[in-house]
């Protein structure tokens, strides 16, 4: 899987054009999945663009919540019947930035998953717990979000690894360093919903990937596709990240 997180970018025009390009690669993606995970406002535009091809369209967030006084927020029902198939949770900037706390993760999970959508959840340490060696500790704790959800469903959840010191930073994690991780977030959903259901899980890594690092990081027994962030805005880079991607 391929997935680009547009973030606060980019406007109906130019957006639109990102899709135009998508699409027509979409007769050569093969085995790769592809999805855009578009600002809020883009994505009714976007689920009618990329009607006729096989990209997706993610929502970057959700609410837990069904409906409410929630002023700024969306519900689960509301992504769904927009046209997102997959959704976002936990990802770092509104973990660290927004801050969203860890409980509200897995109810954010349960209530996309309730609603038919995939959960995409993002997990990851900040500089400071990776240079203290904490890394597995904290990636181990965030993956408690999906404690509880019954084996049939969290077969279907996708998670992403982004480290959060790598997240435009242009630094990334090595190969090395992504499937230390990556093979450390399969053991520990075999130990929770059995080696079965782990080995069929889909584990991204995402962190300043980009044309010249995604062979390296795709070539990695646990690293199954690419949470991308400011290369999914430039269609060369993407669509390059994800012909690397077709050859896994």
């Amino acid at each position: 899987m391929a997935a680009g997180n547009w973030k606060m970018n980019l406007t109906v025009g130019a957006a639109r054009k990102l899709v135009d390009d998508l699409k027509k690669l979409s007769f050569s993606m093969g085995a790769v999945d592809v999805l855009v995970a578009p600002p809020m406002l883009l994505v009714p535009h976007a689920t009618e663009w990329v009607k006729g091809s096989s990209v997706m369209v993610a929502a970057q967030n959700l609410h837990h919540e069904p409906k409410g006084a929630f002023t700024g927020e969306v519900s689960a029902s509301m992504v769904k019947e927009a046209g997102c198939t997959h959704v976002l949770i936990g990802h770092s900037e509104r973990r660290h930035v927004f801050g969203e706390p860890e409980e509200w993760m897995g109810r954010k999970v349960r209530a996309a998953l309730a609603a038919g959508l995939t959960p995409v959840l993002c997990v990851g340490e900040k500089l400071a717990e990776r240079e203290a060696g904490s890394t597995l500790e904290v990636v181990g704790r965030q993956l408690e979000a999906l404690a509880g959800v019954g084996q049939d469903d969290v077969i279907g959840v996708i998670v992403a690894y982004e480290p959060v010191w790598a997240i435009g930073t242009g630094r990334t994690a090595t190969p090395g360093d992504a499937q230390e991780v990556h093979s450390f977030v399969r053991r520990r959903l075999g130990e929770a919903h059995g080696r079965e259901v782990a080995e069929r899980m889909r584990i991204l890594y995402g962190g300043s990937v980009s044309p010249s690092t995604i062979a390296g990081l795709i070539a990695e027994p646990d690293v199954d596709g690419t949470l991308v962030g400011g290369a999914s805005l430039d269609s060369e880079s993407f669509m390059a990240i994800i012909r690397a991607s077709a050859k896994r």
